[in-house]
């Protein structure tokens, strides 16, 4: 098989360019796009360049972002113009080819291999693709041009904003090796903070690092850790319209007060267990792997998984992993995801709140988000009525 021509778009500072676009008057401001504080979502979700430089960066809560940058202009988000702009977005994409794989509103990777007769090489169509989307939406983009989805979202990271990096398999190893391991897609915090603590800091180091060694430290995954250092990746880009097999079923919510007691927590777990075991009933599907993602009102957090005896979509059976550190619970975030049980606990991922595969982020977005949005009125609306007790 020949090699692979593949890109990775990623639109640069996504909302906060909507914003600019949508409202010409923040153009070249510190604007920050923000959660609602009163939801206590009050995080920054993106911010433009100039904010950036300042120091606020996403995830942060607004009130620290203001310090770093005093003229800070804040923006609600608006997710139905985000939503609508990815979208004219992915039209211009499927221009070049049907093989387009969403991974979030704002990234896609594109196999333009079956293209290049019709619009030419690689690097004239990551060029026109750019400028299209400049002329007609009035945003950027930084795409990177490669031979396969890891090595391309190493270049559309390399160098922003509205650039093109192109990586190919004789560069690969001097672009490539030198970065921070975690740039490297996949590797989250914990794997980076696990990697550093025996000495690998970079992409090249984890490249260099013996497969068996990485299996030690963190199972079979660290086979695939290798693989991606390496440049090796066949994950196919999805077609359009493509149904992949559901992986995993997932959903979240943030409190409108930490959870102080037992009672609490219990009412989180079997309010997300609910809408979580209706998903797959309407699915037809069970789960055999629970995992609960907790973080608290300081952005830390943890994860605690447990396999079921059985496989279940029983809604007070998912709930009963509290049992597992119940004194642990007592916190601002809860999220649970569960895995079926032919694609096993690798599916699920785990790396403190990271991506899941695209394909069920869209799914969990897309078709779920209302009732979601009911699950939270019912969480509000029961916690505000109770008082919280002294601690």
């Amino acid at each position: 098989m020949g090699q692979r021509h593949i890109l990775h778009c990623d639109c640069n500072c996504f909302y906060a360019s909507v914003e600019m676009q949508e409202h010409p008057e923040l153009r070249g401001k510190s604007i920050a796009v923000c959660g609602d504080p009163e939801a206590r979502h009050g995080i920054v979700l993106t911010a433009s360049y100039p904010a950036k430089r300042m120091g606020v960066k996403t995830a942060m809560p607004i009130w620290e972002a203001k310090q770093h940058c005093r003229d800070l202009i804040v923006v609600p988000a608006s997710y139905g113009k985000y939503q609508k702009y990815s979208s004219y977005v992915r039209e211009i994409f499927r221009d070049y080819t049907d093989q387009v794989e969403s991974f979030g509103l704002d990234e896609a990777w594109l196999d333009i291999t079956g293209s290049l007769g019709l619009f030419g090489d690689p690097v004239k169509i990551a060029k026109e693709i750019s400028d299209r989307i400049k002329r007609e939406l009035g945003i950027t983009v930084s795409i990177g041009v490669s031979f396969n989805k890891i090595t391309a979202k190493l270049g559309s990271d390399y160098k922003k904003p509205d650039a093109i990096t192109v990586i190919e398999p004789d560069t690969y190893k001097q672009i490539v090796y030198p970065l921070p391991v975690g740039d490297l897609l996949y590797v989250g915090n914990a794997t980076q903070r696990k990697l550093g603590s025996y000495g690998i800091r970079t992409i090249g180091q984890l490249a260099e690092t013996n497969p068996e060694t990485l299996k030690g430290w963190f199972g079979v995954m660290g086979y695939t850790l290798s693989a991606f250092a390496r440049g090796l990746d066949q994950t196919p880009v999805a077609k359009q319209n493509a149904h992949t097999a559901i992986k995993s079923v997932g959903n979240s919510a943030t409190t409108p007060r930490d959870l102080a007691t037992d009672e609490d927590v219990w009412l989180m777990l079997v309010l997300l267990s609910e809408s979580v075991a209706m998903r797959m009933r309407d699915l037809g599907s069970k789960c055999n792997v629970v995992e609960i993602y907790v973080r608290d009102n300081e952005l830390s957090g943890f994860t605690r998984r447990r396999k079921l005896d059985n496989p279940t979509n029983v809604s007070i059976e998912i709930a009963r992993i509290r049992k597992i550190h119940p004194h642990m619970f007592r916190h601002t975030f809860v999220s649970i995801l569960l895995s079926t049980p032919d694609i096993g606990v690798a599916t699920v991922a785990a790396e403190a709140g990271h991506a899941q595969p695209s394909t069920t982020l869209a799914i969990y977005t897309q078709v779920y988000h209302k009732r979601q949005d009911s699950i939270r009125s019912q969480m509000s609306e029961t916690l505000y009525k109770r008082k919280t007790p002294e601690r």
